[in-house]
């Protein structure tokens, strides 16, 4: 997250973003020999963590500024405990409610994940994968329940039905009581644990050093 917010301002850039980037030089010198380290889950499919910060760049001093309200969208999709893709970036159209970037970063994370999803399935057929027959089935972590309520849900309601006519290219995979062969399935998680808050927003030291240890392994 830090290193995209600060290259959104490559064209013209001021003192404080010299700074950021400064510190963000000393902390990968810090750990240059450090990398990522997998601990294979053979129990876990392909999981995916999406969270969004809403309008999170707002300031009273740039307050006129329509880029400072753009939410922004972090995802991290991993393979049998395993970070294989992860990506922070705003979106590109303002939000009206944290439940609708919300969904908006849950439809994001699909569109990567969706098509991975398809190639486990295609390469498992010539080369078995040795993992639960469950493993298919995609499943999404979320810490917002409105997000979940609106994906489950096999109606438009008039507040959302704006964004869901656009971001509607997986409702039908979901797996709910309507649908319960979906092979998408979306739980709740405590935002403590949902590992994509690292891409999303600054953070605090002690979340910082526990979400990058479930990601990174040290």
């Amino acid at each position: 997250m830090a290193v995209h917010q600060t290259a959104r301002f490559s064209v013209n850039p001021m003192r404080s973003h010299e700074l950021a980037i400064m510190r963000i030089g000393r902390y990968l010198v810090q750990h240059a020999e450090r990398g990522m380290v997998y601990k294979v889950d053979r129990t876990k499919g392909l999981e995916v963590y999406a969270d969004a910060d809403f309008a999170g760049a707002w300031s009273a001093a740039n307050a006129s500024s329509a880029d400072n309200v753009l939410s922004r969208t972090g995802f991290v999709i991993c393979y049998a405990n395993c970070p294989i893709v992860w990506c922070s970036k705003l979106q590109t159209e303002i939000s009206l409610s944290t439940a609708e970037a919300e969904y908006i970063a849950l439809s994001h994370a699909l569109r990567e994940a969706i098509p991975i999803q398809n190639l486990t399935k295609e390469l498992n057929c010539v080369v078995p994968l040795n993992l639960l027959d469950t493993i298919f089935c995609l499943t999404v972590h979320k810490d917002n329940l409105s997000t979940i309520a609106m994906a489950e849900s096999i109606k438009f309601t008039p507040r959302t039905k704006h964004i869901a006519i656009k971001y509607h290219h997986f409702r039908n995979r979901v797996r709910n009581s309507y649908n319960p062969k979906g092979d998408i399935n979306i739980k709740y998680i405590n935002t403590k644990q949902q590992l994509a808050d690292i891409m999303t927003k600054p953070v605090d030291e002690a979340t910082f050093f526990t979400l990058r240890r479930l990601l990174c392994g040290w």
